[in-house]
């Protein structure tokens, strides 16, 4: 039950919680998957929040893959579809968790192009585009942060049937990805289903009944707070949550892993936190996804005046007292800059003393600009 529960708080969405519990029951090391395109600088959801998960992940006893998906990033034109920057922008990443205190051991890290030089995955690739029609890989493109529309390249046609056909080849038995790549997820359990079909994709004996399990993680909110869905999901709900994450493109509104103490205060200072609301409040979210996660306390410092110091070691609890006006917004934002910060602190320091990582930062520096 341990593991159960450890996996399922990772998960803002699990399908389904009870196959889940089989899985954990009939399997000692399960095999989670996540990806990621190598892009850009690292920031509060890919530097911070998925190394916890990761952690909760290996906690529970579930064999943890990474795909660093070169081959994704080229065709959704990163770094100019320049491979060899794309690769940089991968091995940057892992530096980031490493620092993060990732046991890299026990985490496999895949490249994406092992797959796509492999004859045997682009039959999974067709025989999964043939499964399923064009207007469900149209409507399946907030996988690749795209919308539906007939503007995009016709490249990203194959991006749902790939990463689809990664999770076969892969044999995860779970989907460990962020809610923005559930319509592909699902997808893959409707084709797994079809007659014949995990035979000719080689799932045998993976996931539960021969489908994968899906823990799809919350999509950490930018710090402008909510905005208008935008189109990636036909539940309204779920498009908020992906239209509102925190976005690199945005920068004032995200918190990056090489922002200093003080940038860090600066930018939360200024974030959304309207008084006495929990519902879709970014720094709220950040207490209980990072602050209580890594520490399992929140601890708030004040003068005697407005309360004196206090500390709450669940997030309900901080959540109750914010809602009836007894934690203020200021003191909440103040305690939870100064978690991150000391989450962030390793991570900066670790690529300003070692040479490797302070080279690979420096030119991931160049190519944003």
């Amino acid at each position: 039950m341990e593991r159960f529960e450890l996996v399922k708080g990772i998960g803002q969405e699990i399908i389904l919680e009870d196959e889940l519990k089989q899985l954990l029951e009939e399997k000692k090391h399960p095999v989670a998957y996540d990806g990621f395109e190598p892009s850009g600088l690292a920031h509060l959801p890919v530097g911070v929040y998925r190394p916890l998960l990761i952690k909760d992940l290996i906690k529970a006893g579930i064999k943890v893959k990474l795909i660093l998906a070169d081959s994704f990033a080229w065709i959704n034109n990163k770094f100019d579809g320049d491979l060899e920057r794309i690769r940089a922008g991968g091995e940057y990443f892992m530096e980031v968790w490493r620092a993060a205190g990732v046991d890299m051991s026990k985490v496999d890290v895949i490249w994406h192009k092992e797959f796509f030089d492999d004859p045997e995955y682009w039959k999974k690739v067709v025989l999964i585009a043939k499964s399923h029609s064009l207007t469900r890989t149209k409507r399946s493109l907030a996988i690749a942060g795209r919308s539906a529309d007939d503007s995009q390249p016709a490249a990203l046609i194959f991006y749902p049937s790939m990463q689809c056909a990664d999770i076969f080849h892969l044999g995860a038995d779970i989907c460990q990805l962020g809610l923005d790549q559930r319509k592909v997820n699902m997808l893959a359990r409707e084709i797994a289903e079809r007659k014949g079909m995990v035979n000719q994709l080689g799932y045998e004996g993976k996931g539960v009944n021969g489908k994968p399990v899906v823990v799809s993680h919350r999509m950490l909110m930018g710090l402008m707070g909510p905005v208008k869905a935008k189109g990636f999901d036909d539940n309204e709900s779920i498009d908020k949550s992906i239209s509102s994450k925190m976005s690199k493109s945005l920068p004032d509104t995200a918190i990056f892993v090489h922002d200093s103490e003080d940038e860090i205060k600066r930018k939360i200072n200024a974030a959304f936190c309207p008084m006495g609301e929990a519902n879709e409040n970014p720094i709220l979210e950040y207490a209980k996804e990072i602050v209580f996660r890594s520490s399992g306390e929140l601890e708030i410092k004040r003068p005697e005046k407005f309360g004196g110091d206090v500390t709450f070691y669940s997030y309900p609890e901080a959540e109750k007292s914010y809602v009836n006006g007894d934690l203020h917004p200021q003191d909440l934002k103040i305690a939870v800059a100064e978690h991150i910060d000391r989450l962030i602190s390793p991570i900066r320091r670790h690529f300003e003393k070692d040479n490797k990582a302070g080279k690979l930062y420096g030119m991931i520096l160049q190519m944003v600009k």
